[in-house]
């Protein structure tokens, strides 16, 4: 089955809008309010070897700091002067509008030759060749889907926006159509059965083949015409569904109105905007809502607010129970039992909802004891607050209000202003970043001038991954700055993945151009081949670079035009996470674009990025970068230590909350929605009553309609908690906590580019884990292998095992 879905944007729990209500789950490094150290520039290493490379390094901040300095960056090329167009991210077709259309009639075109060429094998010489001619119709499909998907959200022209929709529909239509071929199931499934064809195949080769050959069945191709029919159009309004689900949540009660004093409390410039004639009228949805649940002092009150906040409209609830019916009914025609087994059997580490059980109860028991520690401060909390009605009982209004007092009482003892910002300016941060990057795994971030038409807009810097042996490996365009017309979210896209282009190709490319009577020399056909994008040639072999594309919305100072973006602590750690993705792209050395990059098990994807989030809480790696944006000094660690423990300081019950999501989200797709006694409300308060420590939600309250992950994630919500723990692990083993300088140590990066970065999705990940944890106990995968992971926990407390 050819997808899609598993390229483009990363769209993580991090990187999304979190629903309503939902606790954001943060990863810190254990023991960082201890041995808090001030920064020596003097003890800063030396951080490149290239030629070049420091010039590169102080460009790298001043390009994102000065906006002067980005404005003088003049590119070199003669061909830049001329204004002609290279087309975005330098594809020829992609230089106005029509070049999409041109691109995906082009596009299908070849699609459809290898279609036939697959369709035609009879011969063990043609069979051998049957993965990568369809990994190659993959990649042609993606190049336009990708690339498309990413500019109709993105770029703020309009007509480009239709065009690039226009192309993105009429690949994904020809896609679908493809994906109901029986043709390619059969032919794929003769090469797979023909011993002599798979012991030709490279383990790479292998590993594609069986997973196109899953995900085939999993579309339920081998069913008869008529189920098959059902099969697609039940996908339909399962899509159909859940955007409805997800874009229109709705509240039972939209507003909450009391008389203004009952506000008490709450911060009065923010409660004015909705006080009208001594009456209060707060949205329901609005966050101002969940403001004043942690800080108005009338308990009443905030009952009421948190009544309303956890009460989906019915309407909402409806539309989940009819998309988990469906899910249902789309895995019992595909001859599951339920929706978990079809989504968990492939492309997943867990592979069984009993796994993922297996996982969350030994999560949960590992956060039980601090779980109940931070309900025993929130009592404490409850019993000296002169408002309370009663300190006999801690209920669910409660939790977020003390937890808020709790935290004031921490920054309330900070010495002054926050601020920590001020050392995370951007520039000083992506310089950072390359620092790292070249001490762990020899590459760096290298600015490069952008060609007339290759960007979106002009804010958009260009950076070059070179490495220090491999040379240019990566090209990554950077869109960090907020305007208002612009995706709102944090975003990682891979705009093109690493993939092999054979000699066949070039061939057809130069043939290509002659037929335009054209001059075809050999740069000129693999140019051709790649759609003018950039390649690397190496050891013989020509690779389509990886190209990728950040996205955030960072604001600059706004007491000055010129004055940098200075970033929050959890602004500078989303950074590092999506950076973490990009690298994953950059590191993998894979030959098919199946497995490129972050096309790997779902619930494996999360951890390079989660990884990176403990490298910006390392004293040892902010002190190669965290400097004053004005006066040049070195960051006082205290600072980030004092922060991390306001934000770490209820991370269990924040966790809690995650680990009975996971619970839900597995629950709702193991059941049987369609059977009358079906109540999704009852399934999630039992949840809580049997495995939360926390006061369960109050009766009549339905929150699940606010579950909006459920539609996107399906079955594998708990990745995110999984890779936390695979992440804390692989901090705690490999880089050793950072402690004596650990997470600088380049034979720990080798030894994680080595055992788990480079092998992409072409490898069992189980195996990559078992090698660079060097434990032989994660190596069959199985339910004891993940109650072993899920015994580990998040937080680093030396009882671990």
């Amino acid at each position: 089955m050819l997808k899609a879905t598993r390229s483009g944007l990363r769209a993580c729990s991090r990187c999304v809008v979190r629903q309503p209500s939902q606790t954001q789950q943060r990863r810190w490094l254990a023991g960082v309010a201890t041995g808090a150290a001030r920064l020596d520039p003097a003890n800063t290493p030396a951080f490149h070897s290239q030629p070049g490379a420091n010039h590169d390094d102080s460009l790298l901040r001043q390009l994102f700091d000065s906006p002067q300095t980005f404005k003088e960056f003049e590119p070199p090329s003669s061909r830049a002067v001329t204004g002609t167009s290279v087309g975005l991210f330098r594809n020829k077709y992609l230089t106005s509008p029509k070049g999409f259309i041109l691109f995906a009639n082009d596009t299908l075109e070849k699609a459809q030759k290898l279609v036939d060429k697959v369709l035609a094998a009879s011969t063990v010489e043609e069979y051998k060749a049957v993965v990568r001619d369809m990994d190659r119709l993959s990649d042609l499909l993606c190049r336009v889907l990708d690339v498309s998907d990413f500019v109709r959200v993105t770029h703020p022209d309009g007509r480009i926006q239709e065009a690039s929709s226009q192309a993105w529909a009429l690949v994904y239509q020809y896609m679908n159509q493809l994906n109901t071929t029986t043709g390619l199931s059969e032919q794929l499934g003769k090469a797979l059965a023909n011993p002599e064809v798979m012991s030709s195949w490279t383990e790479e080769e292998r590993t594609v083949g069986e997973l196109l050959q899953q995900d085939f069945m999993k579309s339920a191709i081998h069913l008869p015409e008529g189920s098959r029919n059902r099969f697609v159009e039940i996908s339909q309004q399962i899509s159909e569904l859940g955007s409805v689900f997800v874009e229109d949540m709705t509240p039972e009660q939209d507003r909450i109105v009391f008389p203004s004093s009952r506000f008490r409390g709450m911060d009065p410039h923010i409660a004015q905007s909705y006080i009208s004639r001594g009456t209060m009228y707060l949205p329901t949805m609005s966050p101002e809502a969940a403001i004043a649940l942690r800080s108005v002092h009338d308990e009443d009150t905030r009952k009421a607010i948190y009544l309303a906040t956890r009460t989906a409209s019915n309407r909402s609830v409806k539309i989940l129970e009819t998309m988990l019916r469906l899910r249902s009914e789309l895995a019992n025609l595909s001859g599951f039992e339920n929706y978990g087994q079809l989504a968990l059997r492939d492309r997943m580490m867990a592979k069984t909802p009993e796994s993922v059980h297996q996982f969350l109860l030994a999560l949960a028991k590992h956060n039980v004891p601090r779980v109940e520690k931070e309900i025993a401060d929130l009592m404490q909390a409850k019993g000296q607050n002169i408002h309370a009605s009663t300190a006999t009982d801690l209920h669910p209004w409660d939790k977020d209000y003390y937890m808020a007092s709790i935290r004031w009482e921490m920054r309330s003892r900070r010495r002054g202003n926050d601020i920590l910002s001020s050392y995370f300016s951007l520039g000083t941060v992506m310089q950072g970043l390359s620092r790292l990057f070249t001490r762990l795994y020899g590459i760096r971030l290298v600015p490069r001038d952008t060609l007339p038409g290759e960007t979106w807009h002009t804010d958009v810097r260009r950076l070059d991954v070179v490495s220090d042996t491999d040379g240019h490996v990566a090209v990554l365009y950077c869109d960090l700055f907020y305007r208002a017309d612009k995706l709102p979210n944090p975003a990682h896209f891979t705009v093109r993945c690493s993939r092999e282009i054979s000699e066949q190709e070039i061939h057809e490319a130069a043939q290509a151009i002659s037929n335009r009577r054209e001059e075809a020399s050999a740069d000129a056909a693999i140019s051709e081949a790649n759609d003018g994008m950039h390649v690397s040639k190496q050891a013989g072999t020509v690779k389509q670079l990886p190209t990728i594309a950040l996205v955030c919305d960072f604001h600059h100072e706004r007491s000055s035009k010129n004055a940098p973006a200075l970033l929050h602590y959890s602004q500078m750690e989303t950074l590092f996470h999506e950076m973490g993705h990009a690298i994953h792209s950059v590191l993998a050395r894979t030959s098919l674009q199946n497995v490129a990059g972050t096309r790997c098990a779902t619930d494996f994807a999360e951890l390079p990025s989660t990884l990176m989030e403990h490298f910006c809480a390392d004293p040892t790696v902010l002190q190669m970068f965290a400097r004053h944006y004005e006066t040049d000094e070195p960051l006082p660690y205290e600072l980030v230590s004092e922060r991390l423990q306001v934000l770490k300081r209820f991370e269990a019950s924040d966790r809690e909350n995650q680990i009975i999501m996971a619970m839900l989200d597995q629950q709702y797709h193991a059941s049987r929605p369609g059977q009358a006694n079906f109540d999704s409300t009852e399934i999630y308060h039992n949840l809580q009553r049997t495995y939360g420590k926390l006061p369960p939600d109050a009766a009549g309250t339905r929150w699940q309609g606010f579950f909006g992950h459920l539609f996107g994630y399906g079955s594998t919500y708990y990745s995110y908690l999984f890779d936390q723990v695979l992440s804390e692990r692989v901090w705690r083993v490999v880089f050793s906590a950072g402690q004596d300088g650990a997470a600088l140590d380049r034979a720990n990066g080798e030894r994680l580019k080595e055992n788990l970065l480079k092998w992409g999705g072409s490898r069992d990940p189980w195996r990559c884990l078992s090698d660079t944890l060097q434990d032989e106990r994660l190596i069959r995968g199985d339910e004891k292998a993940m109650r072993l992971v899920g015994s580990w926990g998040i937080k680093d407390d030396g009882q671990a095992r």
